[in-house]
């Protein structure tokens, strides 16, 4: 492969003046004609009054953030901050170390877009740049083109610098800290305050994460649509189980199966995928995806397409291997679903983000009661003092899904884990109980079983819809689909 992202000069090649005469000779001009809107422009125009209107005095500045590096000179696949790319709406891997400014003015805020056009062929740039050149990235956007794109004033990056100091001991300057660590040296060294501005700063970012609580009506869509494209991907699966098996380390064949459906259906995976099979299940975050799968386990597949917008699905299923439950994997299945159904039953508009986990794990406490997993009683369990049923489901029933798999994450407790649900709020319900191999207070025919089943719910007017819905979720529905996608006939 060439050299991505090179940034050592000293291993380039010099070049001769007649290349460099040759190079930008006999190419088809740039197209004239400017690019449509990007889907989300429009609504990201009404984020950034909003934000606005939380600062009225402040220049706020909200860097995408640049490449981070993989491997010496290989940088990671780029992806902007998720808070500049809601606010200009722009998604996949642009634009690396833009900055949005939102200048304070008698109208609100006037926003500017600071990013590298692309040089003309005549520019050194063009052809020797390994972060921007055309020869090495591909055709980047005129400052025209991505004006048109986002509907923002644009400007080139290299007159941030200029735009940051103006007047910058009378105005106050908020940064988006965590995104650019360049901007935000540069940033202090304008404002000479760093310990007062950092508070400021960390309530720029919890509003970001706030105004990402509620969605819009077009985040919503790109929510159910990238619902639709991961559950193309868990079909995927399901059909290539066998292959899985045949092949050994078949939790790798499970992850690379999803992996090519979320870059052809999306832009990526929105987290790395848990292919969790057999005992594997029982760790929560088991990514290393290394393990067989094995004919009579259960596959505990926890995946998301993330789109070209960067909103994320966050759906699992507990699958069984061979398409069939058996009496003890169902015993367990039938359990979580019934504490999933209740989460989602308590999903409504007025009631608290935690009514949603107690309503899930009153059943899954029941159960364990039920199974003599439990040294006290299930009310014991659930009450202050207790937490016994813990050691079976550590984890909490939900969180907030969006541009973020874990969105909103910088929001206040009182708005998140205490706040009160409203309609346009987008959360997972996934409970699970997790039985592993090696623990001996749990009954033989039981260890090594981990299930888990995870949706994504998006609180409505009047109640909630299930964005994820089109996969099954009974143990009989599970196994229809999947004689179905395997040509069964049971």
């Amino acid at each position: 492969m060439s050299e991505p992202q090179q940034k050592i000069p000293n291993r380039q090649s010099p070049f001769s003046e007649s290349f460099k005469a040759f190079i930008p000779e006999a190419w088809e001009p740039y197209p004239t004609d400017l690019p449509d809107p990007l889907a989300a422009a429009q609504w990201a125009k009404a984020r950034r009054e909003a934000l606005g209107e939380l600062f009225p005095a402040a220049r706020l500045v909200i860097p995408a953030g640049g490449l981070k590096v993989r491997s010496n000179d290989t940088d990671y696949r780029y992806r902007p901050h998720s808070g500049f790319a809601h606010l200009t709406g722009l998604g996949t891997d642009r634009e690396p170390d833009a900055v949005l400014v939102l200048e304070p003015s008698d109208a609100g805020h006037e926003a500017t877009l600071f990013f590298q056009p692309r040089a003309p062929r005549t520019d050194r740039q063009f052809y020797a740049d390994a972060r921007y050149g055309e020869m090495w990235v591909g055709q980047r956007d005129s400052l025209d083109e991505m004006a048109a794109l986002t509907g923002l004033h644009c400007a080139p990056i290299s007159e941030l610098t200029t735009h940051l100091e103006k007047n910058a001991d009378t105005t106050q300057i908020r940064v988006l800290r965590e995104a650019d660590s360049q901007v935000t040296a540069q940033v202090d060294q304008i404002r000479g305050t760093v310990a007062e501005a950092t508070t400021l700063d960390e309530e720029l970012s919890v509003a970001l994460s706030e105004l990402r609580l509620v969605k819009d009506a077009y985040e919503a869509d790109q929510m159910r649509a990238a619902c639709a494209a991961t559950a193309v991907g868990f079909e995927a699966v399901v059909r290539d189980l066998p292959e899985a098996v045949r092949r050994g380390r078949g939790e790798r064949w499970v992850e690379g199966i999803f992996g090519l459906h979320a870059r052809h259906q999306g832009n990526a995976v929105g987290y790395d995928t848990i292919a969790a099979a057999g005992d594997h299940a029982n760790t929560l975050h088991w990514i290393g995806n290394d393990g067989d799968v094995a004919d009579g386990d259960l596959l505990l597949l926890d995946a998301g397409v993330e789109l070209d917008s960067l909103y994320t699905a966050d759906i699992t299923r507990t699958l069984p291997i061979n398409g069939r439950f058996s009496p003890a994997q169902r015993r367990v299945y039938d359990a979580v679903l019934e504490a999933q159904e209740a989460g989602i039953a308590a999903a409504q508009p007025g009631a608290t983000f935690g009514d949603v986990h107690k309503a899930a794990i009153a059943v899954v406490a029941k159960y364990l009661e039920q199974w003599g997993l439990l040294p006290v009683t299930a009310q014991e369990s659930l009450g202050d003092e207790g937490g016994h049923h813990r050691r079976w489901m550590v984890h909490g029933t939900s969180h907030h899904l969006g541009i973020d798999v874990h969105d909103c994450a910088q929001a206040r407790t009182e708005n998140y884990r205490e706040g009160v649900l409203r309609p346009g709020m987008v959360i997972t319900v996934e409970p699970g109980i997790y039985l592993k191999a090696t623990d001996l207070l749990v009954p033989e025919e039981l260890r090594g079983i981990g299930v888990r089943i995870e949706d994504d719910i998006l609180i409505t007017e009047d109640g909630n819809e299930n964005l994820s819905g089109m996969l099954p979720r009974t143990a009989d529905d599970v196994e229809a689909w999947m004689a179905g996608l395997l040509g069964r006939r049971d």
